[in-house]
Formats: structure tokens, sequence, C-alpha cells
């Protein structure tokens, strides 16, 4: 086993630290409405089919801005695209606080919101850009380790909500953005293996059978995050009667042991491989929601469960994206970016999926049915397509192969460390 300090002095953790900031802040906004939920639901006296489609907006509109931002970064680099993005989400803040005063303006800050959500693929790239390939899924996994942001918005948004009213929220939210934008702005410094290409080659992963197959998984993997940690607070708080506070706080649980498993996902599959991480991974995703479902009588057992769904959603978003690199060398960016985009788009099935089964069916059962199926569907393609993936571009299990040729960006990067 690696000791700690080879890894931190293999590449600039500086930028690695900006990152996990940037992406954390980032994330917090992005989960607001959904941290609110209760409250934006009670306001307006929303059907459970209108409170789904309400907290799953910002993750479409989310999902839907990734991949410009990271074409974008190609271009005027990471460290300028990620300043941008958070000048934007400062301004969309100051909307919501000042015009937000309806259901129709929710739905409008929604998309806004998503603004926060495009900042994914760039956070990645960044953080671990400067690392070489046997620790790039430890670094990435430190870097979306920032996913941890939903903590963030589910801990403190429904305090803050019940004390000076959920438009506030906003308000304070853009406050607290200043922070990651000193921090990026003084530390950060942009990794040296940017390409100059052309703008088919940057979106040439979407015509390969490995960009779609990626995208699939993290449909379940992050997808399942995003969606889950929005929905959650109102879930406990229809399912259970619990007050808007336990219902941030019983969520704040489950995302926590998620963001926190990320980081142990990229360590292990750096090790063991993605593809074995995966393959376990998803087996627990489909087993745990399932009993999630049937477990709906005891906030105690439910919670738990929750806790190991999100341990086993955590640890595949952090093996899908050791693969990413060792797939995408050169553009692992934009390719980052356009699979989380689609990853990012599944997790607005969630929502929609829970309030339309509570609407029609009386129960959230067959939501939870529902995404476990997609889950097993996965873990299916994922044993058909790795057969090609080891005999081409992975060791077996999906570890990085110890015997490659070095690229011109991969030279660069060590001729800048030396």
């Amino acid at each position: 086993m690696a000791r700690p300090t080879n890894f931190l002095s293999s590449g600039h953790w500086p930028t690695l630290f900006a990152s996990f900031l940037y992406f954390d802040f980032c994330f917090a906004v992005w989960v607001l409405n959904g941290a609110m939920g209760p409250f934006i639901s009670e306001s307006f006296d929303l059907t459970p089919a209108q409170k789904g489609f309400m907290i799953s907006v910002p993750i479409l509109a989310g999902a839907l801005m990734r991949f410009p931002l990271g074409v974008l970064a190609q271009y005027i680099g990471r460290k300028n695209a990620a300043m941008v993005e958070m000048g934007l989400i400062v301004l969309a803040l100051a909307f919501g606080y000042f015009f937000v005063d309806s259901y129709d303006g929710v739905l409008a800050m929604g998309v806004l919101l998503g603004i926060a959500g495009a900042s994914f693929g760039v956070a990645l790239s960044l953080g671990s850009g400067w690392y070489p390939p046997q620790y790039k899924g430890l670094a990435m996994g430190l870097a979306g380790a920032g996913n941890s942001g939903t903590v963030l918005a589910v801990l403190f948004a429904p305090p803050l909500a019940m004390r000076y009213g959920w438009q506030s929220v906003y308000g304070l939210a853009a406050l607290t953005m200043l922070l990651p934008m000193i921090v990026m702005w003084l530390c950060a410094k942009e990794p040296p293996d940017r390409e100059h290409q052309t703008f088919r080659q940057h979106v040439s992963c979407l015509f390969e059978k490995d960009g779609w197959a990626f995208s699939l998984i993290y449909v379940v993997t992050f997808g399942g995050f995003i969606g889950l940690s929005s929905f959650l607070p109102t879930y406990f708080y229809d399912q259970f009667k619990v007050t808007k506070v336990e219902a941030g706080q019983l969520t704040m649980l489950a995302t926590l042991m998620g963001s926190a498993v990320r980081v142990l996902g990229g360590y292990i599959s750096d090790r063991i491989g993605g593809v074995n991480t995966l393959t376990g991974v998803l087996a627990m995703v489909a087993v745990s929601l399932v009993l999630c479902g049937m477990a709906g009588q005891s906030v105690a057992v439910t919670t738990l469960l929750f806790m190991l769904c999100f341990a086993a959603l955590g640890a595949g978003n952090g093996a899908l994206f050791q693969l990413v690199p060792l797939r995408w060398p050169l553009t692992t960016a934009v390719a980052g970016s356009m699979i989380g985009e689609v990853g990012a788009l599944g997790g607005g099935f969630i929502p929609n999926a829970m309030g339309l089964s509570k609407q029609y069916s009386g129960t959230y059962l067959w939501g939870f049915v529902s995404f476990a199926l997609v889950a097993l569907a996965m873990l299916f393609m994922l044993r058909v397509v790795q057969i090609r993936w080891t005999r081409t571009w992975a060791e077996k299990g999906g570890r990085a192969r110890t015997q490659f040729t070095p690229t011109p960006a991969q030279k660069r990067i060590e001729k800048v460390r030396a």
C-alpha cells in the first residue's frame, strides 16, 4: 500500500483542496430546493407529483449545463471556468432571494440552480489533473467528495428556513459562495494536461459505445445519489411525519455516508479495479433500494438502509471515475462532463418516480423498485462490456495498466514535476 506522502507529493494539493471546496459549495446550492422541499411544498400546497417535479428541475437543468461548461473549460482553462460559474451562481441566488414568491418562480429558480450542478466535470478534472494515473482514482475521489455539499444543504437550510423564511436561504447561500471563489483564485493552479483540440475531438466520446456505457452506469451511482438526497427530506417528512428539521437531519446521515465512502471507492478501485468495485456496488444498491421501500414503517431501519445504499452509491461514483481517466486520458474533463450530464439526468428519474408512485398507488414502494430494476440492468451490462475493456485499455478488474506509453500531455506533466 502506498504511503500518503507519496500521493501528496505526486501532485498539487492546494489545487485539489480548492477543487473540493468549489464542488462542495456548488453541490450544496444545487440541492437547495430539495433540502427546503417540505417548506416549499407546504407554502404552495403541492401534490406528490408536483413535489417530485419541483425537486427534479435543478437536477435536470444541472445535467444539461455540465457538458457546455466542460467544453468551455477546455478553451479558457478549468480554473477560469470555475470562477465564471461561481460568479453566475451568486447572481442566480440573488434572483432567488429577491424575486421567487410563487411555484412557477420556484421552478424558474430550479433552472438557475442547475448552474451549480454543472461544476462536476470541471472540479474533478482540475483536482486530479496534476496526479499520475496510479493516483487519479484517489484524487478524483477526494475532489468528488465535494458532493458532501448535500450534507451542508440538508443540515443548515431547514433551520435557517424555519428562522428566516425559505426565500432568505437563497440570499445567505449567495454570501457563502464567496469563500470557494477566494480559495480558488488564491490556491488553484491550472494543470498542464490541457490539449488544444477541435470541437469534434472534444465530443468524440459521445460517439463511442464506452461513453454511453459509463453514462448509463452513472445514472445509477450518481443519479441515485443526487436524486435520493434531493427527495429524502420530503420522503422522511411525508412518510414518518417528522419535523422539517428532523427530516433534514435524517437525510444528512445518509448523504454523509455516501460522500465519505466516495473517497474510499476511488482508493479501493485503484487497487482492485473499478470494474470489480462497481460489480459489488450495483448489486448492493439494488438490494438496499428494495429493502428501503419495504421498511416504510420504521424510521430507524429505513435510515440505516439508506445509509447502506448511499455508501454503495458513493463508492460507485469513486469507482467509475477511477476508470474515466484510464479510458480518456487526454479529454478527461469533457468525457467526465458528458458522463456526468447523462448520469445526472438519471437523478431526475427518482423524484418523479417517487411522486408518481405515491400519487397513483398511495405508496413510495414502486418508485424504489423501479430504480432497483435499473441498477440490475446496469449490472448485467457492466459484466458484458468489461470483457472488452480489460482486453483493450484496462487490466483485469479495471485496474490501471502498469506498462503504458506516455501521451504528450503525460510527458509534459512529468516535465513540470521534474
